[in-house]
Formats: structure tokens, C-alpha cells, sequence
């Protein structure tokens, strides 16, 4: 069964290139034109991912992305952010609002089908748990269900996007290691190559919030990148 994409642009040319070239790509389509379908779309529909233009006549990007990244049917829906606005403070603020990947206009069709392979393959990566490690990663107050792809710290479930529960996941699996940002690049984001290293401290930054008082287990070693405790006690050796 092919993957199916929520795409969201007011561009009615564009809207029919996106469409095209997804559909070429052998994805399954489903359209919507401004924020109010999007939000009622990507509900109904659950789409595996959702390409999603940030100017929109009634909602605003941004505003959908907030939306869909608070409810807990779409929340860990993968984002890419489609847009003319190409600033690297618009790229934060997407970013922050938990969209995976950021595409600037004018792209290329080709680039941004691999773009939304790499995401999509990502996805399915954070969502199972690896051949030989447990199903639940458990360190202090924080536990992942890797199959479910659900985070609680002590009792209250976290929400998390699929780009952060892979972050988490990586953190824990190399606990007490020290992880460049040019190395998580690679392990968590994969092909993306308009990412920054900027990025990596955006979602970082991200995630501790969430954690709580958990986000303490996450270190940062300056000049260098992050290091997960490799003890709950927050000891490192």
C-alpha cells in the first residue's frame, strides 16, 4: 500500500505540480487548499505525511502546524514546511513548531520527493524498535515506548514529534556518549541538506523542555555537541 500525502497550498499551479509529482512518485494524494480543510483532512484522512504551505487565505501555516502538532490523532504526523519564506529565523520558528523539514521556494520537484522518501523512512525507523533492543527504553524518569511511539516522563505521557522521538531514542541508545550535532545530523535527520547545525541545538532546546525536569539527562558539552547521562544520577563517565 503506497504512503499517503496531505498536500496544503492555495496555489492552485502549484497544488497540481505537488500533486503530479507525488503521484508520479507512486504516493497516494489527498488536497486541500486552505487550513480549515487541512486540519479536518489530515483528521479524517491520517495521512503519513503532510506538505504544508506556511501562506495560507484563512489560517496561517504556522497556526496549522501548532494545531496538528498538539492533537493527539496527528501529532506525530510528519511535517514539511513548503514556502517563500526562505529566512533562517522562518526556518526556527517552523521548526520549533515541530515541523521536520523546511523546503524553500522555488524547489526542485526531484529533491523534494527524496526529501519526503528520507522523512518517510525516518518515520518508520523511530516508529519500530531496532531487531536487538527492547520494545520499552527505560533511564530514570523517563520511559519510550519504541513500538507505540509514545514518551512519558514519570506518569505524564509527553507529546513528541517523530522527529524528536527519534532524537530521544538516539540519546538514550548511546547514553554516556558524547554525540557531535554534524553526527546527529546524519543519524536523525539523514538527507536533509538545507539543515543547519543550528537546527540540532533548535530541537534540542525542544525536547528538554518537554522532558521537564528530565531534560537534565540531556548534556550539552560545548564546542562539541551533546552527551546523554549514562546514569539517571546524571553521572557521565
Amino acid at each position: 500500500m503506497s504512503e499517503k500525502i496531505l498536500i496544503v497550498d492555495d496555489e492552485s499551479d502549484l497544488l497540481k505540480l505537488l500533486d503530479f509529482s507525488m503521484r508520479g512518485a507512486g504516493f497516494e494524494t489527498v488536497l486541500a487548499r486552505n487550513g480549515k480543510d487541512a486540519l479536518a483532512l489530515a483528521r479524517q484522512q491520517k495521512p503519513d505525511l503532510i506538505l504544508l504551505d506556511l501562506m495560507l487565505p484563512d489560517i496561517q501555516g504556522i497556526d496549522v502546524c501548532r494545531t496538528l502538532k498538539v492533537d493527539p490523532m496527528t501529532r506525530s504526523i510528519p511535517i514539511i514546511m513548503v514556502t517563500a519564506k526562505s529566512a533562517e529565523i522562518d526556518r526556527v520558528v517552523g521548526f520549533e513548531l515541530g515541523a521536520d523539514d523546511y523546503v524553500s521556494k522555488p524547489f526542485s520537484p526531484r529533491e523534494l520527493v527524496l526529501r519526503v522518501r528520507a522523512l518517510l523512512k525516518r518515520t518508520t525507523r523511530a516508529s519500530d524498535p531496532e531487531d536487538d533492543g527492547p520494545s520499552v527504553l527505560k533511564f530514570g524518569d523517563v520511559t519510550v515506548d519504541q513500538a507505540r511511539h509514545r514518551v512519558w516522563v514519570l506518569d505524564e505521557e509527553i507529546p513528541v514529534t517523530a522527529l524528536e522521538f527519534r532524537l530521544l531514542q538516539t540519546f538514550i541508545r548511546r547514553r554516556g556518549r558524547v554525540q557531535s550535532r554534524e553526527r546527529l545530523l546524519d543519524d536523525v535527520w539523514g538527507m536533509d541538506v538545507e539543515v543547519t547545525t543550528r537546527t540540532v541545538d533548535t530541537h534540542v532546546k525542544r525536547l528538554r523542555e518537554k522532558l521537564g525536569e528530565a531534560g537534565r539527562y540531556v548534556e550539552t558539552v560545548r564546542g562539541v555537541g551533546y552527551r546523554f547521562s549514562e546514569t539517571p544520577d546524571g553521572s557521565s563517565n
